[in-house]
């Protein structure tokens, strides 16, 4: 039975996380954690496909705006006729030949084309009956590779290679399933190093997190030395030696700069570096690894499509690769970056610091080990402790570790009273 996409509804949600800082750093002094929410309605009343993009407050009104510029390429579709071409259904909502050029495949219009591509596969797994991770999983590596966006890449991945990828863990697939089922997929927290917390909340909540069995803590650095040396040595001193600590610089230094700044945040051995410099800048990034090596470096939360991680890939510029599932423009996109670090040899490790992305990205991480990579070695997924409770279906954690979930779908679906409550400007969360 074809289902028909007979509706889109776009949502303005803003949470005032900027009152107590949760999701400070050195560049989003004040966030409004906030999403664009897309819901797909269809011909079948109990069937409904969810998606979102990740903003930070002020603005999230253009990113609603243009999901309305978009939409008429899925009003009037049947999901099959989608899911039968979706490479090619991605790249014309994606080439939009009037809205690209306020892109094209970047900002905004990019933010907004991955909230309703999202949406798609969170309907096509519902249909399904399957968590997304499962219907990526039991795909044939053929399948996968007809769903990606080869276009300005092929230079760094074929589809051929894609396909060789995909096939070469196949036999072994459900061994790794079995595994995540058992024990879930490898986790680390950024909840206790924001910028905007005191040295005594910090504390507290660093251990907090070692007694619920984290092993691996993120810091932000960058506004002022003298604090991050001094907030470092407290982490350090709560965890220990032999746990892990990394830094999150969100892209506040110059090239040289972040190359001084990490001499002395280097005494208390920081595993990566994140985004120490623009994201655009590729071979800012390949200086930069070269100089603080070992410490590795990490970037892609804001890489604003498939074409920069290929450079950053092929310049050895990063040691560890970032995916956002928002940033990057749907399930489709993310497919092709996977797929390209797995070639040259970079774990992925997703960043989920915002409303919604842990819940979508567990997905991800899950196919990456089960179908593609087959290690987790060096290979970890944020987690944020914040606003889980908005969604029907919540990640759900276990000794640091996202257990795989088993609801239909890609987990994104909100609460309607938290939707009602959180909407900007007339809910009652900002109408007080």
């Amino acid at each position: 039975m074809s289902i028909t996409i007979t509706n889109i509804v776009v949502r303005d949600i803003r949470f005032p996380t900027s009152l107590t800082l949760d999701g400070s750093d050195a560049v989003n002094t004040d966030p409004d954690y906030s999403a664009t929410y897309v819901v797909l309605e269809t011909d079948n009343p109990g069937l409904r496909g969810y998606g979102l993009t990740f903003t930070n407050g002020r603005g999230n009104e253009i990113s609603v705006a243009a999901v309305h510029a978009l939409k008429h390429h899925l009003l009037g579709r049947t999901l099959e006729s989608i899911t039968a071409d979706f490479a090619g259904f991605w790249l014309r909502i994606a080439s939009d030949t009037q809205v690209r050029w306020l892109g094209p495949e970047k900002g905004v219009i990019h933010l907004a084309t991955g909230a309703l591509v999202n949406a798609v596969w969170d309907l096509y797994a519902r249909s399904e009956g399957k968590p997304l991770w499962k219907l990526l999983v039991d795909m044939s590596p053929e399948q996968i590779v007809s769903c990606i966006p080869f276009r300005h890449i092929t230079d760094a991945l074929t589809p051929q290679e894609a396909t060789e990828i995909l096939r070469r863990n196949e036999a072994t697939k459900a061994a790794r399933e079995e595994e995540m089922r058992a024990v879930g997929y490898p986790a680390y927290t950024t909840s206790a190093g924001w910028l905007g917390y005191s040295d005594d909340k910090v504390r507290l909540l660093v251990r907090q997190g070692l007694a619920e069995g984290w092993s691996h803590f993120k810091m932000k650095v960058g506004r002022d030395l003298d604090d991050d040396i001094r907030r470092a040595a407290i982490i350090r001193e709560e965890i220990g030696p032999d746990r892990t600590l990394m830094m999150d610089a969100n892209q506040i230094w110059d090239v040289d700069q972040a190359i001084e700044w990490m001499k002395p945040l280097a005494q208390f051995n920081p595993w990566w570096i994140e985004e120490p410099t623009s994201p655009d800048d590729v071979l800012g990034h390949a200086k930069i690894a070269k100089a603080v090596a070992p410490i590795g470096v990490a970037t892609g939360e804001a890489c604003q499509n498939r074409v920069i991680f290929k450079q950053l890939l092929q310049a050895k510029a990063i040691s560890f690769c970032q995916i956002d599932s928002c940033r990057l423009a749907g399930v489709n996109e993310a497919l092709s970056v996977i797929l390209m670090a797995e070639k040259f040899g970079v774990p992925v490790c997703p960043h989920a610091g915002g409303v919604g992305l842990c819940e979508y990205v567990q997905h991800l991480s899950l196919f990456d080990y089960i179908a593609v990579s087959a290690s987790l070695e060096n290979r970890i997924t944020e987690y944020v402790d914040h606003l889980h409770e908005h969604f029907v279906y919540p990640v759900t954690m276990k000794d640091g570790r996202y257990l795989p979930p088993m609801d239909p779908g890609y987990s994104i679906e909100m609460k309607p009273e938290s939707l009602d409550y959180y909407e900007f400007p007339d809910g009652e969360a900002w109408r007080r």
